[in-house]
């Protein structure tokens, strides 16, 4: 007799028992001391960081995306730099006081979170998103993406081994062993869930709306980068290759097109071809779009970061062996037009505009097709024109003379270190930030009294210069408003007429 294992109900069951676990605990860890919590994650990152190159290759491996060592460079940040960041900083108890105003600020987790990571960057991802939540003193259950489960997997059972013998309680941190989709449903669904916190998994986001929790989305970017006509053209043309290229193009917070004032644009294709990158012809470019995207819109997952060599490759046209970037230039971001659209690839779209006033059109009707309003990046030496550009740009983040990549992680700037970026425009989510704890906790607010009730109502209330009696009776306001409709119908009357 044939044995049947269905799956969805094993994950749909795990789910459950997880949750219910993650919510029986949930009281038990609000009450640790950020002290407690802080050696908890100091002993998951220590733990965890030995075997970040390895995790590198597996995850490359697994997953078929990029290539290892710029995943061993974000494992190598979320472990580093980003643990650097976490010390000192406090999310739980007393979190800030102004005692001369009599005001205090009091951390409380959120609850419990249930975490979606990309096959795109899944051990960074993982263990960021371990390291915050348990900062915060949030219990936090992941569902592994289903391309970089075994990974995932391996790297969390490190860190769980490790926090448990440090004193975090058991099931605090957890992770679906058998992967569904009506596993993950389940737990985001569950009524112990309180935070989902999804990165990049775009196909979960209907499912996570009808889940009615809060929500944080870091999601897909369609950012543009402008080259204005007083920049540092050499390096603005080596910032976007450096992003771009890294890891393959993978990362959504890179640059997808490059937008060019038109006085600096032979400069700047100089640059490009000096720095290694491509610019395909119009039939290269329409070879290559057919390829990159499906029939139905939707990106071909089997080109998703690999090289501008595998790309030119399969497309079947020939590029120098040395070219990092491929380079289609364009006229209009059209609806219909594919390089106006998100490119996980290093393959970006070129746009010449006569000024700043154009390009800033042209940045926005990129950021606004499929309502991405992720990232924008502006090289320029021209204070104003940067502040218009800051003033203007439905997005999360802007970043000044810097890689995209680089800079929206945090690496290049001093924004904080994460691995989930909130997108601006796109209304999904409750936040542009770049999420750190912080964003995994309710603030609550305490307020000592400085003044009597007597004061208050002589200053802000001036209940005490009203007269015994109302100046206006409710008649009045009634007859007033009786003559407002009959002179709105003598006017209707009259246009009638006339």
């Amino acid at each position: 007799m044939m044995n049947i294992i269905d799956n969805d109900l094993l994950s749909i069951q795990e789910a459950r028992i997880l949750a219910e676990n993650a919510g029986g605990v949930q009281a038990e860890l609000a009450l640790f001391t950020q002290e407690q919590l802080d050696r908890i994650v100091e002993a998951m990152a220590d733990a965890v960081e030995p075997h970040i190159e390895e995790f590198a290759v597996l995850s490359s491996e697994e997953t078929d995306y990029g290539n290892w060592k710029d995943k061993y460079a974000k494992d190598r940040f979320v472990c580093g730099y980003l643990r650097e960041q976490l010390r000192g900083m406090r999310c739980v108890g007393v979190i800030d006081e102004e005692p001369e105003r009599g005001l205090m600020d009091v951390g409380v987790p959120v609850g419990v979170i249930v975490a979606l990571c990309p096959a795109t960057s899944p051990v960074s991802t993982t263990i960021y998103k371990a390291l915050i939540a348990v900062k915060a003193g949030n219990p936090i259950i992941f569902s592994p993406h289903p391309r970089a489960r075994d990974t995932i997997g391996r790297a969390l059972d490190i860190m769980i081994e490790a926090a448990e013998a440090n004193g975090l309680p058991e099931g605090a941190l957890s992770y679906l062993h058998t992967v569904t989709k009506s596993g993950t449903v389940e737990l985001m669904h569950h009524p112990s869930a309180s935070l989902l916190l999804i990165t990049g998994v775009p196909g979960m986001l209907d499912e996570a709306y009808e889940a009615r929790k809060p929500l944080i989305y870091g999601g897909a970017g369609n950012g543009p980068a402008f080259i204005e006509r007083t920049a540092d053209v050499r390096q603005a043309v080596r910032d976007i290759i450096s992003s771009k290229t890294f890891d393959n193009g993978l990362l959504p917070a890179a640059e997808q097109s490059v937008v060019v004032d038109a006085p600096v644009a032979e400069q700047v294709r100089a640059e490009f071809l000096a720095n290694h990158a491509y610019f395909m012809t119009d039939r290269e470019s329409e070879q290559l779009a057919k390829l990159i995207f499906n029939h139905d819109g939707s990106a071909n997952t089997a080109l998703v970061g690999v090289t501008a060599e595998t790309l030119a490759k399969r497309a079947g046209f020939s590029i120098p062996p040395e070219t990092v970037l491929l380079i289609s230039e364009q006229k209009y971001a059209s609806q219909e037009n594919p390089y106006a659209r998100e490119k996980l690839a290093p393959v970006v779209a070129f746009f010449i505009e006569e000024d700043w006033e154009h390009a800033c059109e042209k940045c926005i009707e990129l950021l606004l097709k499929d309502r991405r309003g992720h990232t924008l990046v502006i090289h320029s030496t021209d204070g104003d024109v940067i502040r218009q550009f800051m003033l203007r740009k439905p997005v999360g983040r802007i970043l000044v003379n810097t890689p995209a990549t680089f800079g929206s992680m945090g690496a290049s700037t001093n924004m904080f270190p994460a691995m989930t970026l909130g997108s601006g425009s796109a209304g999904q989510g409750i936040t542009s930030d770049n999420v750190s704890p912080r964003n995994l906790i309710y603030v609550r607010k305490v307020g000592f009294g400085v003044r009597s009730v007597e004061t208050a109502d002589r200053e802000f209330f001036g209940r005490d210069r009203l007269p015994d009696e109302p100046r206006i009776k409710t008649q009045d306001l009634e007859t007033a408003e009786q003559v407002r409709v009959i002179q709105g119908l003598l006017r209707e009357a009259v246009e009638q007429k006339s």
